[in-house]
């Protein structure tokens, strides 16, 4: 009796800890206003206007981060830009109309800005003027410092404790031998997560709600790998803490923009080569050839090329309007789709062709660029119904696996039921049944966490991604380049449609595609790829004390003048 008091408790508090840390994490990204930073100044008459990113588009529409709305001056005619390093460069991107700096014509090199450098554009005249770190830091003083309002250490307290009512949970549904396994496989999920909390404290990070929000859905994929495998616990430890690895070294290599476009064409090539070398010696699995193994070690390629595909995707602004380089970027793109398809990987495709459709908009702001890749994309739809007879078979499925029970509505029948019968609270930990379907640790995991955890603990997963959507595209209003606007867009929409396929795919609301739920599937490519892209979205915050992935600003001697000063 007190056992059965002790299962219903604790699954009650599962239920409220999952909702007060989505809820914490929702208050405290998206409830602080916007403060944007502040690194140059551009005088037009007697009106200093703030430069507020490190990639700033010049011109009179109102669309442009620096408005100079004065006859000549084209809708956006310039892009100013500043390095790692501290130096401004201006860049003639459009060639409509020409640019003087200091009497000297622009070349397509882009000409150094010093400070109260005069810019003639088309006869309207202007000024650059750059501050010091010490004029930056007493703006940023002036900006709320992420997590004071809800205090990150807290919330971590709740996720521990929540992890804790797992192994707890665990305890009643696994043989002895398992749960020490099963306690250490937590254990050590608890301990990354605070050694990343501490190591963000050292060096005055406090922004650690993303992190927050990815290790909770880690826990969920961990209670997950223990009810379907928990011999394999193991196994998901060592991926989780090489995840987290990857992710905080990843992090740590964004902060330089130099370095970044160094490696742009090698992460191109590397990941066409990954394709290819899948499509030729890869193990087919579900139909689809997405498996390879080399040096004994099986992973999935398409999932380390969702990392690489953003990074070579995302452009600065110096870059961004040059039509060659979105045709090179389609190009790329195009033949990334092709692979996965030739493979058979039609639900990785579909999210790559997603992907391709955000970045083109954001790379472009041409809505007809998106109709025509969406043309194409509709053709090749059905083309490869004509030549795949099985992917039509799944669409022609789709709203009636009730018909076919134990063929092809096998696996989401058992899912719906699962789930239903989990109701709002679930049967607790490991006491589900559908984890003995096959597949259900990865493409029917929404089952298993609804049939076990519950309904709302289920809502609360999905909420987990799309407060991270959110924030990573108001981050993207504020973030220095337009690189990091771009991936963490990029890496949101990616983990967004993989988390509505894999959820509305086993309900049977969208075809069944096979897709992971990030971070909560087992499988270790797909968990360190997830990891990946949270440092694209940690790279687009800039809320002050926040991101690790934001690098301090080098020191700047030249400052603008006393009688230039814009008043604070």
């Amino acid at each position: 009796m007190f056992q059965d008091y002790m299962i219903t408790f604790s699954r009650y508090l599962i239920l409220f800890l999952s909702v007060c840390i989505i809820i914490r994490c929702l208050r405290s990204m998206l409830r602080e206003k916007y403060e944007p930073e502040i690194w140059a100044y551009i005088r037009c008459g007697k009106e200093m206007i703030p430069v507020h990113h490190w990639e700033a588009t010049l011109g009179r529409s109102a669309s442009a981060d620096v408005r100079i709305y004065r006859d000549g001056v084209s809708r956006i005619h310039a892009v100013l830009k500043r390095y790692d390093n501290g130096v401004w460069k201006l860049y003639d991107v459009f060639g409509k109309k020409k640019i003087w700096v200091n009497g000297q014509e622009i070349g397509p090199s882009g000409f150094r800005l010093e400070n109260g450098t005069q810019i003639n554009m088309n006869g309207v005249r202007i000024r650059f003027y750059n501050i010091t770190t010490t004029k930056h830091n007493k703006l940023e003083s002036g900006r709320t410092a992420a997590g004071k309002k809800f205090s990150p250490a807290f919330t971590l307290f709740e996720l521990t404790l929540l992890q804790a009512l797992l192994v707890l949970q665990h305890t009643y549904s696994c043989s002895a031998d398992l749960l020490y396994l099963i306690a250490f496989g937590f254990f050590m999920v608890a301990s990354m997560q605070w050694i990343c909390y501490f190591s963000m404290r050292i060096i005055n990070r406090n922004g650690f709600e993303p992190e927050i929000l990815s290790f909770f859905l880690t826990s969920l994929g961990m209670s997950v790998a223990a009810s379907y495998s928990p011999e394999s616990i193991m196994k998901q430890i060592i991926l989780v803490v090489i995840s987290v690895v990857c992710f905080l070294l990843f992090g740590l290599w964004l902060r330089k923009l130099n370095r970044i476009s160094a490696l742009r064409t090698l992460a191109a090539i590397a990941a066409v080569a990954f394709l290819a070398l899948n499509y030729i010696a890869g193990t087919v699995s579900g139909g689809a050839r997405n498996w390879l193994e080399i040096g004994g070690i099986t992973f999935q390629p398409s999932e380390l090329v969702k990392v690489a595909y953003i990074y070579v995707g995302a452009s600065t602004l110096d870059r961004l309007y040059h039509s060659k380089n979105l045709f090179v970027f389609i190009a790329f793109s195009a033949v990334c789709v092709l692979a996965l398809a030739l493979m058979g990987d039609f639900g990785t495709a579909l999210i790559f062709f997603i992907c391709f459709l955000i970045i083109s908009f954001m790379r472009s702001g041409s809505i007809a660029t998106v109709l025509l890749a969406l043309s194409g994309a509709a053709m090749a739809g059905a083309f490869v119904f004509s030549v795949r007879p099985y992917v039509a078979q799944r669409f022609a499925s789709w709203g009636h696996v009730w018909e076919d029970v134990y063929n092809t509505g096998y696996q989401q029948t058992r899912c719906m039921s699962a789930a239903a019968s989990g109701g709002l609270i679930g049967k607790g930990a490991g006491a589900g049944w559908l984890k003995n379907i096959v597949a259900a640790n990865t493409d029917m995991v929404f089952g298993v966490i609804c049939e076990e955890l519950g309904l709302i603990v289920g809502l609360c997963a999905i909420a987990a991604i799309l407060v991270l959507a959110f924030f990573a595209i108001r981050s993207a209003q504020s973030s220095r380049s337009a690189y990091y606007s771009i991936a963490a867009c990029a890496a949101m929409t990616i983990l967004s449609v993989q988390m509505a396929l894999n959820v509305f795919g086993s309900m049977d609301l969208l075809p069944f595609t096979g897709v992971t739920f990030p971070f909560v599937s087992t499988g270790g490519t797909s968990l360190i790829s997830c990891w990946l892209m949270l440092a694209y979205v940690k790279g687009a915050d800039t809320r002050r004390e926040s991101s690790f992935a934001v690098r301090p600003i080098p020191v700047i001697e030249t400052d603008l003048s006393d009688e230039d000063a814009p008043n604070d």
